[in-house]
């Protein structure tokens, strides 16, 4: 009992103790409003009167996270002067202090990139680049996570990777170095994550360079001048070119100012081919090692994945350094084609036909419910793979695709094999399918509906243009009176043509809304009707355009060539009216229905 009370009260004191605590914190806080607002706005000459007339402004916490003025001043970037300024005041042990989560002045510069701010810094004391946060993170790991690359480029720059570091709190011990061991891998996957796949190469130079030991002066400490030589010659070994890639340099340059979007394209694919280079130099690293197991844990996932995401170089790259590879299955049994299948990447499927006969192995697996190739295949597409393709029974037409081209490399006896469920892979596709199947109907519907009604009035127009020649007959003969006119026989041809292309178009459309609506229609038959409907439509109304424009030759004649030439000009808007609407629909069902196709070999490169 007495044990219990003394318990009650220590609680009762240690509660009163962090009340008393947090007053204080509360009451500094409103005594440094002024520091911290100068801070944010960079008012160097409010916090210059603030720190002349209170020695601990320097140093106080002025947040309810523990920062100083200089935490506040490096995060908001308002002010390089106001920063330097406090700096310059400041001792040098001073700059080590934390905030809550122990983050010093140089790792909240590299949490939003304030490269400036770090080059002060890191100028004054570069022991900061060795000093660790609460999750173990030095500014490196920062600026990485947060995607600065700049900061990144220069805290790579200065870093020496032969020194240890050491967190805020824990000052008196010591831990890895920069890049080595978790360290060095944790900062090459937030580096990577981050998309800058020239960095990581940078790191793995830097680490070479702390197993060799600073040659130029192994006596130097921890610092920046040392370092700095051997960063600018491994950087002129990195990014030195030859005569031919300077001339090339130089071509990109001048696309650059003549098209700027190229800029665009020229940083993605150097973006890629860094990324390409990375992964081939890890995988040579992990080869190195010899070690089935370091294979399991370093690129059995990364292959699994990248066929996820359909990377296929990624893939071609592991399987060429590990051809055991190919085999590898996720936990329900499933190899990286089955994936691919699975997410509908074409661009690793593809790699089926640089395989040789081992093919015939690999498509015959079963994942472990029961599930061939073409099970796999009858699942519906993702969401954002449909979506690739307009309209419902594109998609559609897209899924059978796929289902058909699978069907041409399992076993011909797993067509009708069963799974787990007792289901075929038919029946698979019928069941996840039934709801594309309905909204593709409705799609061809719609646009057929719309089509007919133009058709419709299309064909009456020119029934009617045919009836009522222009300038009408002759009393005597009967014959048109411009029958001898060239304008006549084309007005009369072109609105013969623009009658037959309506009424072909028109019956086209309407066995469109007669249809069965099977799902193998949506394959051929849907889509070709669909285009020769739309085929027909627009070469009527160009016929009819025709007709028209040739009546006014006739009835205006050379007298007012200026207003001939106005309303043929305006006759080309419902023509160029069609093609900005219904063109791009036209040759993506060309495109899909009578084109190469995405499957096919991707290249010469031999697989497996």
């Amino acid at each position: 009992m007495a044990s219990s009370d003394s318990e009650k009260e220590e609680a009762e004191a240690a509660a009163a103790v962090a009340e008393e605590e947090a007053r204080a914190r509360e009451k500094q806080y409103w005594k440094y409003a002024p520091l911290y607002k100068a801070a944010l706005i960079g008012d160097w000459e409010e916090a210059e009167r603030i720190i002349d007339g209170d020695g601990d402004a320097l140093t106080a916490e002025i947040t309810q996270y523990k920062e100083i003025a200089l935490h506040v001043a490096v995060a908001t970037g308002k002010s390089i002067e106001f920063v330097k300024n406090l700096v310059d005041l400041m001792p040098v042990e001073a700059l080590e202090l934390n905030d809550s989560a122990g983050y010093t002045a140089l790792n909240t510069a590299a949490r939003f990139g304030n490269t400036d701010a770090a080059k002060i810094l890191v100028a004054k004391h570069t022991d900061l680049l060795y000093i660790r946060n609460k999750d173990d993170w030095l500014p490196l790991h920062r600026a990485a996570q947060s995607a600065h690359k700049d900061t990144l480029s220069y805290l790579l720059m200065v870093t020496n990777p032969g020194c240890k570091t050491k967190k805020p709190i824990e000052n008196d011990l010591e831990h890895m170095p920069p890049f080595e061991d978790d360290s060095g891998v944790e900062l090459l996957v937030l580096v990577i994550a981050s998309g800058f796949y020239d960095a990581p190469v940078k790191v793995e130079e830097s680490a070479e360079y702390s197993e060799r030991g600073d040659i130029e002066n192994p006596s130097n400490k921890c610092g920046v001048t040392a370092h700095k030589y051997n960063w600018t010659r491994f950087l002129e070994r990195m990014f030195s070119f030859s005569e031919r890639q300077k001339v090339k340099d130089m071509l990109w340059r001048v696309s650059e100012l003549l098209v700027p979007p190229i800029k665009h394209i020229r940083e993605l694919k150097l973006k890629h081919n860094q990324a390409l280079k990375l992964v081939k130099y890890l995988c040579e690293q992990v080869r190195s090692l010899e070690d089935l197991e370091a294979y399991r844990s370093l690129a059995r996932n990364p292959l699994l994945v990248a066929a996820k995401l359909g990377i296929h170089e990624i893939i071609e790259e592991i399987v060429n350094s590990f051809p055991t590879a190919i085999l590898d299955q996720n936990s329900e049994d499933r190899n990286i084609f089955e994936l691919a299948v699975i997410k509908r990447h074409e661009n690793v499927f593809n790699l089926l036909y640089q395989m040789g006969e081992y093919k015939q192995y690999i498509t015959r697996l079963i994942d472990n419910e029961g599930n061939t190739l073409l099970h796999l295949v009858g699942n519906k597409a993702p969401i954002e793979k449909l979506n690739v393709v307009p309209g419902a029974a594109l998609q559609m037409q897209r899924e059978l695709q796929w289902f058909k081209e699978v069907e041409k490399f399992v076993n011909p006896s797993y067509i009708e094999m069963q799974n787990d469920d007792g289901e075929t892979p038919s029946t698979v596709f019928t069941n996840k399918h039934m709801d594309l199947v309905v909204e593709g109907e409705k799609w061809m519907k719609n646009r057929a509906t719309s089509c007919t009604f133009a058709t419709t009035l299309i064909t009456a127009i020119v029934f009617a243009a045919a009836m009522t020649v222009p300038g009408g007959n002759n009393n005597t003969s009967g014959l048109p009176i411009f029958s001898t006119e060239k304008a006549f026989i084309v007005f009369l041809v072109s609105d013969a043509i623009a009658l037959f292309m309506s009424t072909t178009s028109l019956l086209i459309f309407l066995s469109i809304l007669t249809s069965r609506y099977a799902e193998d229609d949506f394959l051929y038959v849907l889509p070709h009707r669909l285009i020769v409907g739309f085929v027909t439509l627009f070469l009527s109304i160009i016929t009819m355009i025709v007709a028209f424009s040739s009546t006014l030759c006739l009835m205006l004649g050379d007298k007012n060539s200026w207003l001939l030439s106005l309303v043929v000009t305006s006759a080309c808007l419902p023509i160029s009216s069609f093609m900005l609407l219904q063109f791009p629909l036209l040759v993506d069902l060309m495109s899909s229905t009578y084109g190469p196709g995405i499957f096919g070999k991707q290249s010469n490169r031999s697989f497996y």
